[in-house]
């Protein structure tokens, strides 16, 4: 019997493949558990047309992803933090307020957890942010941090 692996098997074959198992070990194991399903031509035609799907939405995610970087690598986002007595700044400034600050300036969304920074920002001055953007897409988003008394 031919089955259409959907989830990895030990032994058996990877998720996407068609094998040929016994009949009882398909039947009762496979096909029971949800591991496989019946290869017929129907079944063979739907997980391909899911394939495509999956595919263009990929390819659509990444095609955002990139003109996300580009608008971010072009950006200049200022930020007012206020400023103690000796120049520096009173705490931090945090990936939360560079994300609310994009929302608010640009209104370009990204989330607080995608934005990675190296060292807390402490001074002021024109830093690099790295953003983690999905499918291994990255942007180098310049924040200037301006001291407000």
């Amino acid at each position: 019997m031919k089955v259409l692996l959907i989830k990895e098997v030990k032994g058996t074959g990877k998720a996407g493949e068609v094998k040929e198992v016994k009949d009882g070990y398909g039947k009762n194991f496979l096909i029971a558990k949800g591991f496989a399903l019946h290869a017929t031509q129907e079944v063979l035609d739907n997980y391909k047309e899911e394939q495509r799907i999956k595919a263009e939405q990929e390819a659509k995610e990444i095609a955002q992803a990139k003109e996300l970087a580009q608008k971010l690598d072009s950006t200049k986002l200022t930020i007012s933090h206020k400023v103690g007595a000796n120049g520096h700044l009173i705490g931090s400034v945090t990936s939360k307020e560079i994300s609310e600050a994009l929302q608010e300036q640009f209104g370009i969304e990204v989330d607080k957890k995608a934005i990675t920074l190296k060292d807390k920002i402490k001074s002021v001055g024109i830093v690099e942010v790295d953003c983690k953007l999905g499918h291994s897409v990255h942007a180098n988003l310049k924040v200037d941090i301006i001291g407000v008394e």
